[in-house]
């Protein structure tokens, strides 16, 4: 059964965050004691009572502001809304009934979908009789919840919003996916189910992050603007591609620690960087007009530490003159030079703003996702170390003693790992790993992947 929608409204600094990351268990929405610091649209799966809905987390509406950023996150907002099954219309119990609450009600009315009216921030009893002013928004009864506490009618304002579904959506019951969390993986086809696959999009702010996000999706998935620092929380979205589903993680910029504020940016950069952790395949997003600068060494450096496959990106290729095939080679040696970690990782060439080459990175997400899932042959991969050394034999180190590589293994895979036996791992140099490491792409591939070796002492029998 398809799982109802639940979109949270309501002005800014309400606690519509604070009940989200109450109701999914967990802090998936930034939490600041700061007006407007949610944008974008959140969602996540949540289960009450056996019933299971998706929530969604969304700006605080004012709907009189021009500002550019508020009237997307207004946007956003109205999309939520018409995609729901159900509202719950949050609003301050400490400052009552204001007009922005009216203007909300009203776009809400409109909207003729099924409401909840819950009262936040009544973390006392005595507060219950502030109640009776929001009778005047017309939305029904209003119910008194304190989000931060978890008390005073959180479960009683859950209760309500299954009460108030419609019919055909109380059910709420569904034949588990991989995604649940008691899903038994044994119960499906293993092939079936690394089809999906995560997709973080990463880089300094300003390059075109939320951008690429919208032109792969075909909406207005995410808030953008010129303003560094427009996208704060990861947000994910869902599209198909090629028979598999695809989750899209937009991020925020990550800046230099040295000039990052404590408060809703570090934040963001920590959900950011905890990105790369949850993907399966990291974008990272250059723009094409600046040089290749240190954050963006460090980041690449923070994508090959999770061992995550990786696709480079140069966006705003539009804007660069005398573009050609031979211009593209000179800043794929860029990244050679400059991200000399990231050079197994494909380049594609974008332009978000006309769309072009977008969906070459689905494209090049998929390739470097099923790379770092391959197996080897064993036999096949100890021929080619076999050959390897004696092509180029290891350097003679102390007292002329030679490393020697008796066989090898995979391990792991995502990132593929290899288990080398070996006499004497401290002979091993830094360089003719590198060697090996070549030497095993050039015979198997595992473009867009990091490849790991660990090296295991062995007596020789």
């Amino acid at each position: 059964m398809v799982r109802p929608v639940i979109a949270i409204v309501g002005r800014p600094n309400v606690g519509k965050s604070t009940f989200f990351n109450r109701c999914v268990g967990g802090r998936e929405a930034i939490v600041y004691d700061s007006p407007g610091v949610t944008r974008d649209r959140i969602y996540r799966e949540c289960d009450w009572s056996g019933h299971e809905f998706l929530l969604v987390d969304t700006g605080g509406l004012l709907p009189d502001s021009t500002e550019e950023i508020t009237r997307q996150v207004r946007e956003q907002v109205e999309q939520a809304v018409s995609e729901s099954d159900l509202v719950v219309f949050m609003v301050d119990g400490k400052d009552g009934v204001t007009g922005a609450d009216q203007d909300v009600a009203n776009m809400l009315r409109r909207s003729k979908k099924p409401v909840v009216l819950a009262v936040n921030k009544i973390d006392d009893p005595k507060h219950n009789a502030n109640l009776l002013d929001f009778y005047s928004l017309g939305l029904g009864e209003p119910l008194a919840l304190s989000a931060l506490r978890g008390t005073g009618g959180v479960g009683d304002l859950l209760d309500r919003v299954l009460e108030t579904l419609p019919e055909g959506l109380r059910a709420g019951s569904r034949k588990p996916s991989k995604k649940d969390k008691d899903f038994d993986p044994d119960s499906v086809d293993e092939e079936e189910v690394k089809k999906d696959f995560s997709l973080a999009i990463v880089g300094r702010p300003n390059v075109g992050k939320s951008s690429i996000v919208n032109a792969i999706s075909g909406k207005r998935r995410a808030i953008v603007t010129n303003i560094p620092g427009t996208t704060r929380d990861a947000i994910d979205s869902l599209i198909d591609f090629n028979d598999r589903t695809v989750t899209l993680i937009d991020t925020a910029g990550i800046r230099r620690k040295s000039k990052v504020d404590y408060g809703v940016e570090a934040f963001s950069v920590v959900r950011a960087l905890q990105a790369i952790e949850r993907a399966d395949v990291v974008v990272l997003v250059l723009d094409a007009n600046q040089e290749i600068a240190d954050q963006d060494q460090k980041i690449a450096q923070k994508i090959i530490d999770a061992g995550k496959a990786a696709v480079v990106v140069f966006n705003k290729w539009d804007l660069v003159s005398n573009k050609s095939s031979k211009l593209m080679n000179e800043y794929m040696e860029k990244i050679v030079m400059d991200l000399p970690h990231l050079k197994f990782a494909e380049a594609v060439f974008t332009s978000a703003q006309s769309g072009q080459r977008v969906q070459k990175i689905l494209e090049a997400a998929q390739r470097a996702y099923d790379e770092a899932r391959r197996r080897v042959n064993t036999s096949v991969f100890n021929q080619v170390i076999q050959d390897a050394q004696m092509l180029t034999p290891p350097p003679a180190g102390k007292r002329g003693r030679r490393l020697r590589i008796y066989y090898g293994t995979e391990v792991a895979v995502a990132p593929p790992s290899f288990a080398l036996f070996v006499n004497d791992e401290k002979l091993a140099g830094g360089n003719y790993l590198v060697y090996l490491e070549r030497k095993i792409r050039e015979a198997f591939g595992f473009q867009g992947t990091p490849i790991r070796l660990f090296l295991r002492p062995k007596k020789r029998d």
